[in-house]
């Protein structure tokens, strides 16, 4: 067991004209044992870079997930992991079993064959994007006419939250998920966000209907506040990622063309982006071990998602796009009890945006140099802010 070292490394952040995992990953992640970085409130906190580790802390009781323990990493005061009082019903920040108690009622919303029977209402969705892009020429934003609209779409048609008000909650997603923006800012637009859940729930309360909302209400296992801050997860995690996902697959596949109609790009696509890189923070309850490092209790932890899916030792050659390796214990919908419950909704809509996509439109190509493209680097999640692309 290695004692602390002193020594403290600038946080390895994204940066214009530096490829994505930034390369200060490799460097920390060759490392012996675990290294230490400053956050913008001067704490500290440990990095976790390799596969096997970020694996370690993400399954282990001694760490937790409650941003109210002492030490808990966030990125300025609302930049990371709402608190219960923030946003009841938050439960990607809540420990066993009160996590359990939220995922036991969600999981059955989201089980393989619950999406097998939403692929036809995926599909319907995907063509009519494909179908309004089409009609408006040869020219697209596919961030803005596709990648963005598809999940958004078919989130909140399984919620039931009325798709009129996509620009409202898209907007305000946008500030909570930018560090460009100011806490004052996100701590308005997420209140706005509960505001417009919390009416919404009422009015199902008083009339309920055949979506997820309706159901969630009837089964009781929740607060209408905790349900609130439930169904803000769902609708925010369930349109941004997966809009970063499918446009960064589409400039992978237009690099990599040969690749194209593969049914294994979808898991390789994920490993390769892991957008949601900064997202599982967390925090030692008591004290623990990991990669010969000792951690003490109180002490912060950032397990990076995207260095652990770019470790050598788990995946050979990770900057090469290669359907052909067995990529499934990746880490990008993270492991363990707080894997992403939408995994399997996320996997169809990419997998039917790329096939239906290339299918109708095969001369899709990008309008312009891939380094000109503006890429997410202010972001809590990677991904492109405009994909133009022409026919």
């Amino acid at each position: 067991m290695t004692s602390v070292q002193e020594n403290i490394v600038d946080f390895p952040g994204r940066r214009a004209g530096c490829p994505f995992p930034p390369p200060e990953y490799a460097e920390i992640r060759a490392r012996p044992g675990l290294v230490r970085t400053s956050l913008p409130d001067g704490r500290t906190v440990w990095l976790v870079t390799r596969h096997e580790e970020v694996r370690a802390v993400l399954t282990d009781r001694r760490v937790s997930s409650n941003p109210t323990h002492d030490g808990f990493p966030n990125f300025g005061r609302t930049g990371g992991v709402p608190s219960p009082d923030q946003v009841p019903g938050w439960f990607v920040g809540m420990d066993p079993p009160e996590h359990g108690r939220f995922r036991k009622t969600l999981i059955p919303e989201f089980t393989v064959r619950k999406i097998r029977e939403l692929r036809p209402e995926i599909q319907r969705v995907v063509d009519g994007r494909i179908d309004a892009m089409l009609a408006a020429g040869n020219t697209a934003d596919l961030v803005a006419d596709f990648a963005l609209p598809v999940p958004s779409l078919v989130i909140t048609a399984l919620l039931g939250v009325p798709y009129v008000d996509h620009d409202f909650f898209e907007a305000k997603t946008r500030v909570l998920v930018s560090f460009a923006s100011t806490d004052e800012e996100r701590e308005s637009a997420g209140k706005q966000i509960l505001r417009y859940i919390t009416r919404l729930i009422t009015i199902k309360q008083q009339r309920p209907a055949d979506d997820l909302l309706s159901r969630l209400l009837a089964s009781a296992t929740m607060t209408p506040q905790e349900l609130s801050g439930v169904a803000m997860l769902l609708l925010i995690a369930g349109h941004e990622t997966t809009a970063n996902n499918i446009s960064l697959g589409v400039v992978t596949l237009l690099s990599n063309p040969e690749w194209i109609g593969d049914e294994r790009i979808v898991e390789e696509l994920l490993r390769l982006h892991s957008v949601a890189d900064l997202v599982a923070l967390r925090v030692a309850v008591e004290d623990v071990e990991i990669g010969g490092q000792l951690i003490k209790a109180g002490e912060g932890i950032v397990p990076l998602v995207a260095a652990a899916n770019h470790d050598a030792e788990a995946f050979g050659c990770p900057a090469q796009f290669d359907p052909a390796r067995a990529a499934r214990h990746h880490v990008a919908f993270g492991y363990g009890v707080h894997q992403c419950l939408g995994q399997n909704l996320v996997r169809a809509e990419m997998e039917i945006a790329y096939q239906t996509l290339f299918e109708r439109i095969p001369t899709l190509e990008i309008a312009e140099p891939i380094e000109d493209l503006p890429f997410k680097y202010d972001g809590v999640l990677f991904g492109l802010h405009a994909l133009p692309v022409k026919w």
